[in-house]
């Protein structure tokens, strides 16, 4: 190998994808790569990228351009969400020498390992649907002081009218049970005392095993982990906030929060966006786990903006937002995304108003986040 071995990593999007540039992070230090700042000369750069929204594409375009702009010379791969969806767009920005997609991506150390090799095709990239088994990540580390996230689950069976991520990352696949735990123990075993669980639809997990198992049922079992002191749930939709989920957290070593997968509060948005329950189930779930559950605090994410969204529908977002009181919001302005439902629906939302709505979430956001402090 002729060049130094220097290697530098931007990663955009979730968690899950966090989790995955540190396994090829890990196993390409293994191999004797060493790692540089993304802004630093480098011979290889890595964009693991993000399609959740326009930006996340825009920002991933604007990476790969720095880096060839950092160093002319530079070899500069783009993998991850936008990498599934849009390779040959991508491809024909000059900026980029290979595209390796989702579905390869946790083999992309032995393409780095190959890419002097003048026959290596500049693009990897593959059915994703194909995938019908969790792809392990090798030296998955992704770790912040006394935690570390675990990731449990890839894919989603969802598609709401809105989202490309099913299209990134494949139907629900669930990671083996003992793997999980044997990382769990692991970790403990290293001196961590926090486990955060992630995937693109946690409770998905175990459905799509021979013999069914459920996002509960793994939840009891790592619960019993020796010497685990606190364990975080990533994100979870409304509809499946069930009575036995709720038992779960009678055990105080599950921490009584929650990021709730929310988009809308309204029934004619979430009717156009595919999703499976209603403004009523939103309330009932998330009252109901309050009420059970002491010192209960949801996150959300929310889109404003959505196609026929109307003045009346937006405010019936915001009033059940303000009724349950979430202690605190991501909120998306809806934009069109290639090939989804929603791009095509007629009532589309002006610029302008989705800004106004976006301030006045992001205002009661505000005043929520004041109060919560003020009952601490």
């Amino acid at each position: 190998m002729s060049f130094s071995k220097k290697v530098a990593f931007h990663t955009l999007g979730c968690k899950v994808n966090q989790y995955e540039t540190e396994s090829i992070k890990n196993q390409l230090i293994k191999r004797g790569y060493e790692e540089v700042p993304f802004e630093d000369k480098s011979d290889i750069y890595i964009i693991n990228s993000c399609t959740v929204t326009s930006i996340a594409d825009r920002k991933t375009r604007n990476m790969l351009r720095r880096a060839k702009k950092i160093n002319p010379n530079a070899k500069v791969i783009v993998t991850g969400c936008y990498a599934q969806t849009n390779s040959r767009e991508i491809l024909e920005i000059e900026d980029v020498d290979f595209v390796i997609d989702n579905k390869n991506k946790s083999n992309i150390v032995n393409f780095v390992e190959a890419i002097e090799d003048i026959s290596f095709e500049r693009e990897k990239n593959g059915n994703i649907f194909q995938e019908k088994e969790y792809q392990e990540y090798e030296f998955a580390t992704l770790r912040e002081m006394t935690r570390a996230y675990v990731k449990i689950q890839d894919g989603c069976n969802h598609f709401c009218s809105y989202c490309k991520i099913p299209f990134a990352r494949g139907k629900s696949r669930s990671r083996k049970k003992e793997n999980i735990l044997k990382e769990i123990e692991k970790l403990v075993e290293d001196g961590f005392k926090e486990i955060i669980l992630i995937g693109i639809d946690l409770s998905a997990y175990g459905e799509d095993f021979e013999e069914k198992d459920s996002f509960e049922s793994l939840l009891e079992d790592i619960l019993k982990i020796r010497d685990l002191k606190r364990v975080r749930i990533g994100s979870v939709y409304p509809d499946k906030i069930t009575n036995r989920f709720i038992e779960l957290f009678k055990n105080k070593n599950l921490m009584p929060h929650l990021h709730i997968s929310l988009q809308s509060c309204d029934d004619t948005v979430l009717k156009n966006m595919r999703r499976n329950y209603g403004s009523s189930l939103i309330r009932e779930s998330l009252l109901k786990l309050k009420s059970k559950v002491k010192n209960m605090e949801f996150t959300a994410d929310v889109i404003v903006g959505f196609p026929k969204e109307d003045e009346t529908m937006f405010q019936n977002t915001y009033d059940v937002i303000r009724e349950i009181e979430f202690s605190g919001l991501h909120i998306f302005q809806y934009s069109d995304r290639e090939g989804t439902i929603a791009s095509n629906m007629d009532g589309k939302v002006d610029t302008k108003t989705k800004k106004q709505r976006a301030d006045r979430l992001d205002s009661l956001k505000q005043e929520m986040l004041i109060e919560s402090r003020k009952n601490t």
